[in-house]
C-alpha cells in the first residue's frame, strides 16, 4: 500500500507570504486602483463595510487589517475597473450562443456590467433598455401567471432590507417561492439543528472562542472558506487549546498557518501548527466516527462510576435538558468497531485518540462545514454531532457549542427576515396587518423542489437576487435546457455570469451596485446591514462611487419591479423605503421585535448586536422543550452502497475561488497550478483501475437513475486522499449529481458523496 503521506498536498502553510501573493494577482488582473487598498482597510469595522466574502463574524476588538486572502480578493474582484458596457454584447463573436464556449473566468473577467440589457432572440444578444422598459416587461411577463408559477430566488448577498422587502414583493404577489441559496449548502443546519436543538443555526458567540478547550472540525476548510477564523484558531493552540479535525482531504488551514499580520512570522516563516489530530476519513464516515466517540465516552462514564470517580457525561445537565439519552447510549454500547471501522475509514486507535481529547476537555466547540450538510444523511450528520456535544453538556455554555460555518456574507441574515420557502418559519399574521395583503399560507418551492418543477413545465419565471444559479445548481445540462423554456428569465448580476446565457422567452440582466459603493437614495447616503454566522448584525456604508450612473441598489431594483408588478396599495410604500433605508429597518424591528429591538440605534455597534439564540441560553425550541439526543441506524451520510468500481465523489473548491466565482487557477493549498480539471484519487485506486497518474479520465455519474451525466478532460492526479474517495472541483462536478440526490429531511444537494465512476476519457458508460 501506497503512504499517502509522502504525496504532496501543499507546497506551504495557510497565511503567510502566499497570502499576499495571492491578493496581489488579483489586485493586477483586475487593475484595481491605490483607492482599492483603502477600502480594504474599511473592512469588517464599524461604519466601514462588511467583506461581501464568508459569513465570519467580526470582532468587536478588530485589527488594523481586519481582512483575509479570500476577502480582499472578493473586494478587488467587485471593484474591478474593467467593464462590461453594451458593446459588449455587439461585438461580432459575442453572440449569447458563442458565450457558452468560454471559461467561468472568462466570463466575469469582461468586468462589471453597466446598465439594464434585454435579450434579443433575433440576433441572440443582450440590448440595452431603460428601466422603467425593463420594469414594465418583467411585470407584463409576470402579471398573467399564476403565482406560484414565479420563483424568487435570492443568493446570499442581498443586505437584510433588500431581502425583507423582496420577500414582501414574492408574498404580495401571491407566493412563498422563495427559494435562496442555503437550500444548497446549509439548509441541512436549518433543519437538522432545529429538530435536535430547537435553533436553526449556530450557538456560540465571540467570546466562546477565546474559552474553548478544544475545537472539534467535521468536514470544514478555514484556509480556504474562512480564513480569518485562523487568527482566533492560533490564539487558541497558543494558550494551549486542542484542535481535532475529520476531513478526507488534508486542508492546509487546519495543518498549519502563518499570520500575515505578525511581522515575526512573516520574517521568519514560524508556522503555528493548527491541528493536533487529523484523520483522513472516507466521504460520508462522519457519522461512524462521531459515534466511535460517543461510545468512547460512555465506555469512559461507565468505567468511572464503576470505580466511584468523577462521572464522564454531565449525567446532572442530560437529565434537566435533554430526552432520548437512554436509547442512545443503549445505541453507542451496541454499537461494533468492526462496523465502525468499515464505515468510518479510520482505525479504533484513531478515533479513541480523538475521543481521549474530548473527553480531557471541559468546554468544546464543534466545528463544522458542507462536508458534514451535503449528503443524503447529512442530517444525521448534524444529529450526530449535537449528540457528542450533549454528552458533556457543550451546548450553552461559555467555551462550548455548535459553530457551523455560513459561506455567503448574508446568507444566514435573508432567512432571519423572511426569505423563506417554509410558511411557518414567517410571521405572516404580522405581515398581513402591517401590509394589507393576504400572504400564502402554503409553502413554496425549495431550491430542489424548484427545479423538478421548472422541469416539470410548472415553473415559468424566475428572478434571481444575485447569484449564478445555473451553475450551483445540479443536473446543470437538464437544467439549461429547461431554463430557456422559461416566459421569463431575470438576474440581478454585478458581472457577466453563466446563467445569463440561457435566455427564457423575456430575459433582464439588472446591474446592480456593490456593498462598497455609495448608496446614494432621495433620503442621502444609505446604510445597508447582515448577519453572520454568530447571528451579529452589523451595517455597511459604502463609500466608493458607483460603478455606473445607471446601476441600481439592490433595493432599488426590488421595489422597482414591486412598484411595476403589483396594484396599488396605500401601505407598500415603495417609493419612501428606497428613500430611506432605515425605514425599512423599523418594518424589520416590527415583524421581529425579539431580534431586532433598537435596530437602527445599534447597527454600528462593534462587532455587531446579537439578535439572541435560545440554545445559547440553553433554552429548547423544540417539540419537547429540551435537546433531543438521536439514534440511528444509519452509520454513513452517502445515501447508496458501495459496489465494485463505484467511488465516492467530493466537490471542492480551490484557493482561488469564491463560489461559483472563479478568480484564478492557482489551487496552491493542493499543489495544483494552472488548470481545474484534475480529478484527486488515491494512488493505490489508481494502481488497481490499471491507470497512471496523469492519465486523462471520465467521470461517469453512477446514480440509479437511467440519465446519463459524464464530465470528461480530467488529470488523473495521485493524491492523499482515502481509498474509495475522488474529489474534483465545483462548480465543474455539478453535472455529475442528480438532482433528486439530497438530503433526506433539508432537500440540500449531497454533493459531498457523489456516486461515481472512472472511465478512459475514450470510453463512455455502458
Amino acid at each position: 500500500m501506497t503512504d499517502t503521506r509522502d504525496l504532496p498536498h501543499s507546497p506551504g502553510p495557510a497565511g503567510g507570504w502566499g497570502s499576499l501573493k495571492g491578493i496581489a494577482s488579483v489586485f493586477g488582473e483586475t487593475w484595481n486602483g491605490p483607492a482599492s487598498l483603502a477600502t480594504l482597510g474599511k473592512l469588517n469595522k464599524p461604519r466601514g463595510v462588511m467583506c461581501v466574502s464568508c459569513a465570519w463574524p467580526k470582532p468587536a476588538n478588530y485589527s488594523a487589517f481586519e481582512f483575509c486572502e479570500n476577502g480582499a480578493k472578493a473586494t478587488l474582484w467587485e471593484l474591478t475597473g474593467t467593464r462590461c458596457k453594451p458593446e459588449f454584447w455587439a461585438h461580432p463573436a459575442h453572440s449569447v450562443t458563442a458565450l457558452r464556449a468560454w471559461k467561468d473566468h472568462d466570463l466575469e473577467m469582461t468586468g462589471r456590467l453597466t446598465r439594464p440589457m434585454r435579450y434579443d432572440a433575433a440576433t441572440d444578444r443582450y440590448v440595452e433598455v431603460s428601466w422603467d422598459e425593463a420594469f414594465a416587461g418583467i411585470a407584463a411577463a409576470l402579471k398573467p401567471l399564476h403565482p406560484d408559477e414565479a420563483v424568487f430566488y435570492a443568493s446570499g448577498h442581498a443586505a437584510l432590507e433588500a431581502s425583507y422587502l423582496y420577500a414582501l414583493l414574492a408574498r404580495a404577489f401571491g407566493t412563498n417561492n422563495l427559494p435562496q441559496s442555503s437550500n444548497m449548502c446549509h439548509e441541512t443546519t436549518s433543519v437538522g439543528l432545529t429538530k435536535v436543538i430547537g435553533s436553526p443555526v449556530g450557538t456560540i458567540v465571540w467570546a466562546d472562542l477565546e474559552q474553548a478547550d478544544a475545537f472539534f472540525f467535521f468536514g470544514q476548510n478555514p484556509g480556504t472558506n474562512s480564513p480569518r477564523f485562523l487568527h482566533p484558531l492560533k490564539e487558541a493552540k497558543d494558550r494551549g487549546a486542542k484542535i481535532i479535525t475529520f476531513n478526507p482531504i488534508l486542508e492546509q488551514g487546519l495543518v498549519s498557518f502563518v499570520d500575515p499580520q505578525s511581522p515575526v512570522g512573516m520574517l521568519t516563516g514560524k508556522e503555528t501548527k493548527i491541528s493536533d489530530q487529523y484523520h483522513q476519513l472516507q466521504a460520508g464516515g462522519d457519522i461512524a466516527a462521531m459515534l466511535g466517540m460517543c461510545k468512547c465516552v460512555v465506555e469512559a462514564d461507565d468505567a468511572a462510576r464503576a470505580a466511584g470517580k468523577a462521572e464522564v457525561i454531565d449525567h446532572p445537565f442530560v437529565k434537566q435538558h435533554t430526552t432520548g439519552f437512554d436509547e442512545f447510549i443503549a445505541s453507542c454500547r451496541a454499537a461494533r468497531w468492526s462496523d465502525i471501522e468499515r464505515e468510518s475509514g479510520l482505525s479504533e486507535a484513531a478515533i479513541r485518540d480523538a475521543a481521549a481529547v474530548y473527553i480531557a476537555a471541559e468546554k468544546v466547540i464543534g466545528v463544522y462545514g458542507m462536508g458534514l450538510t451535503q449528503h443524503a444523511h447529512g442530517s444525521v450528520n448534524i444529529a450526530m454531532l449535537v449528540n457528542l456535544l450533549l454528552l458533556r453538556g457543550n451546548i450553552g455554555k461559555p467555551g462550548a457549542g455548535c459553530c457551523p460555518v455560513r459561506g455567503h456574507s448574508n446568507v444566514q441574515g435573508q432567512r432571519t427576515v423572511g426569505i423563506a420557502e417554509k410558511a411557518h418559519l414567517v410571521p405572516l399574521d404580522t405581515i398581513d396587518e402591517l401590509f394589507g395583503i393576504t400572504a400564502p399560507r402554503d409553502d413554496g418551492y425549495n431550491i430542489v423542489e424548484a427545479t423538478e418543477a421548472l422541469f416539470a413545465g410548472k415553473v415559468r419565471a424566475f428572478i434571481c437576487l444575485g447569484g449564478n444559479l445555473l451553475r450551483a445548481i445540479p443536473d446543470q445540462a437538464k437544467l439549461e435546457a429547461a431554463w430557456a423554456t422559461q416566459d421569463l428569465t431575470v438576474m440581478v448580476s454585478t458581472k457577466v455570469n453563466r446563467s445569463h446565457l440561457f435566455p427564457g422567452k423575456q430575459a433582464y440582466i439588472l446591474p446592480c451596485t456593490g456593498r462598497y459603493e455609495t448608496d446614494q437614495q432621495a433620503g442621502g447616503i444609505q446604510t445597508v446591514t447582515t448577519e453572520d454566522s454568530f447571528s451579529m448584525i452589523n451595517g455597511s456604508i459604502g463609500h466608493r462611487k458607483p460603478v455606473s450612473p445607471e446601476a441600481r441598489s439592490e433595493l432599488a431594483i426590488v421595489t422597482g419591479i414591486a412598484k411595476a408588478t403589483l396594484a396599488p396599495n396605500p401601505r407598500l410604500k415603495w417609493d419612501e423605503w428606497i428613500a430611506d433605508y432605515g425605514l425599512v429597518r423599523d418594518l424589520i424591528e416590527q415583524t421581529y421585535p425579539e431580534d431586532f429591538h433598537d435596530y437602527n440605534k445599534r447597527m454600528y455597534q462593534a462587532g455587531g448586536f446579537h439578535r439572541g439564540n435560545g440554545a445559547h441560553q440553553r433554552i429548547w425550541k423544540t417539540e419537547s422543550g429540551k435537546a433531543v439526543f438521536t439514534t440511528t441506524d444509519a452509520l454513513n451520510a452517502t445515501g447508496f452502497a458501495d459496489a465494485p468500481g463505484r467511488f465516492r465523489l467530493i466537490t471542492m473548491r480551490s484557493n482561488d475561488q469564491f463560489n461559483t466565482t472563479i478568480y484564478g487557477y492557482s489551487d496552491r493549498f493542493r499543489g495544483i497550478e494552472g488548470t481545474r480539471d484534475v480529478l484527486l484519487m488515491n494512488p493505490d485506486d489508481i494502481a488497481a483501475a490499471g491507470f497512471v497518474n496523469g492519465q486523462t479520465v471520465r467521470l461517469v455519474g453512477d446514480a440509479e437513475d437511467g440519465v446519463d451525466r459524464q464530465l470528461g478532460g480530467l488529470t488523473l492526479t495521485a493524491y492523499a486522499i482515502p481509498a474509495g474517495t475522488v474529489a474534483g472541483y465545483y462548480p465543474e462536478c455539478n453535472v455529475l449529481i442528480a438532482i433528486g440526490h439530497h438530503d433526506e429531511l433539508s432537500k440540500t444537494p449531497a454533493s459531498k458523496s457523489v456516486p461515481v465512476r472512472v472511465v478512459g476519457d475514450d470510453l463512455v458508460s455502458a
